[in-house]
C-alpha cells in the first residue's frame, strides 16, 4: 500500500482556473519540486504559486502527476486519451477531479494495465458512478471515488446556500444570484 510522494516532483495541472488554482495553493507544503500548469493562456495569479506556464505536450511529458482540472468543452472533450497518455512517464499517475467526459475510460484502462502511466485516480468519471462491472475498478493501480471532491459540511452548506437564494429570487423575480447560460 505504498505510494508515489509529493515531495521533489514535478506536478502538472490541466487548467489553472479556480479549482485548479486552489489545488496548487494546496500542494506548496508538500515540497514539490515544480508545478507546471497549461491552458489558454498564462494566469499572473500563478506567480502566487510558482506555476510555470507550458504547453499540453511538454506539461506531459515532463509531469511526475498530471491533474485535470479543466472545464468540459469541445476542446477539452476525450482530452486525455491514447495519444495523451502516450507522452506521459511510464511513472506518471493521473488525476481528474473535472469531469468524466475529459477522460477517454478505455484508453485510460488501457494505458493503466499495460503499465503505460504508473496510476490514476478519478474523482469523477461517465457515467457516475461507474457501473459495478466498469473495467477500471478491476485495476488495482486506479482509485476511484464517488465524486467526493466537494464532500465537506463548508462546501455543501454554501451550495444549499446559494440553491435556497437562487430559488427565493426566481419566487420574487428578481435575477438569479447565481444562473447557468446554457
Amino acid at each position: 500500500m505504498c505510494g508515489h510522494g509529493l515531495a521533489g516532483a514535478t506536478v502538472g495541472i490541466v487548467g489553472l482556473g479556480r479549482i485548479g488554482f486552489a489545488v496548487a495553493q494546496r500542494l506548496r507544503p508538500f515540497a514539490v519540486a515544480r508545478i507546471l500548469y497549461t491552458g489558454h493562456r498564462e494566469k499572473l495569479y500563478a506567480a502566487d504559486v510558482a506555476a510555470e506556464f507550458v504547453s499540453f505536450n511538454e506539461l506531459l511529458a515532463r509531469s511526475d502527476f498530471v491533474i485535470a482540472s479543466c472545464m468540459l468543452s469541445a476542446e477539452t472533450s476525450q482530452l486525455f486519451s491514447a495519444s495523451a497518455f502516450s507522452r506521459m512517464k511510464r511513472t506518471s499517475i493521473f488525476i481528474n477531479t473535472s469531469r468524466g467526459g475529459v477522460v477517454n475510460q478505455s484508453d485510460l484502462y488501457d494505458a493503466l494495465k499495460s503499465g503505460l502511466i504508473a496510476a490514476a485516480g478519478l474523482d469523477v468519471t461517465t457515467p457516475e458512478p461507474l457501473p459495478v462491472d466498469d473495467p477500471l475498478l478491476t485495476l488495482d493501480n486506479c482509485v476511484v471515488l464517488p465524486h467526493i471532491g466537494s464532500a465537506t459540511v463548508e462546501t455543501r452548506t454554501a451550495m444549499s446556500l446559494l440553491t435556497a437564494r437562487n430559488i427565493l429570487s426566481a419566487l420574487s423575480g428578481k435575477p438569479l444570484p447565481c444562473q447557468l447560460h446554457i
